[in-house]
């Protein structure tokens, strides 16, 4: 079953921001969001994620099928690294941790506080997170910002386990992340558009 949006269009305030982005997203493949900064890929993925309401078009998923990782870490400060885990995989209705410190290499942090951590640990710790959610459509927001090359491919490699087990992903980056099955949707800023006589609609093409 595939998931699709048809002619969304996503607001900021009063503002819209997108119109008529449509789509249509397999099982095993990561949609990839490209676009110059504020041609509302985070605005694109927060409406996906239900956290802002769609002005008009549809979703054809349940927001409850995302797991939504955005700029903000969401890491508890006061909090260890395995107490972070533990939260949230409580959140998600599990109890077993051991896939997401696998996958991030997180055991030599686990009795860490979150607030002694690098912003890169903080980041893994924050990725990590995907894996406990059993969601079928991951939806992350820049998410290799802080993290170096070895915990790239890490994060790659989670993604890539995702779609072979038949996941999808949604993923705003500006980086190539080696990804086995991908398309992209290309976003440029709506008022850059009205500014020059563009057609207002965004057509969002598949490549």
């Amino acid at each position: 079953m595939s998931f699709t949006v048809t002619n969304l269009t996503c607001q900021r305030g009063s503002i819209p921001v997108l119109e008529g982005v449509s789509f249509s997203l397999q099982p095993g493949t990561a949609l990839v969001l490209r676009g110059p900064n504020g041609s509302g890929k985070t605005t694109l993925l927060r409406c996906l994620a239900g956290l802002t309401p769609p002005h008009a078009g549809e979703i054809g998923f349940d927001p409850d099928e995302i797991a939504y990782s955005g700029h903000s870490d969401g890491v508890k400060a006061q909090l260890s690294v395995e107490e972070n885990l533990v939260f949230w995989a409580a959140v998600y209705g599990t109890s077993d941790i051991a896939a997401a410190v696998d996958t991030f290499d997180l055991a030599p942090l686990l009795s860490r506080p979150a607030q002694f951590l690098s912003a890169g640990q903080r980041r893994r710790v924050s990725l990590s997170r995907m894996t406990l959610t059993n969601r079928p459509i991951w939806a992350l927001d820049e998410p290799t910002v802080s993290l170096d090359g070895e915990n790239t491919a890490r994060f790659a490699a989670a993604v890539n386990r995702h779609l072979d087990a038949g996941g999808a992903a949604i993923i705003a980056t500006h980086i190539e992340l080696g990804l086995s099955q991908v398309d992209t949707l290309e976003l440029a800023p709506l008022k850059a558009r009205l500014d020059h006589g563009i057609d207002p609609f965004l057509d969002g093409a598949l490549t």
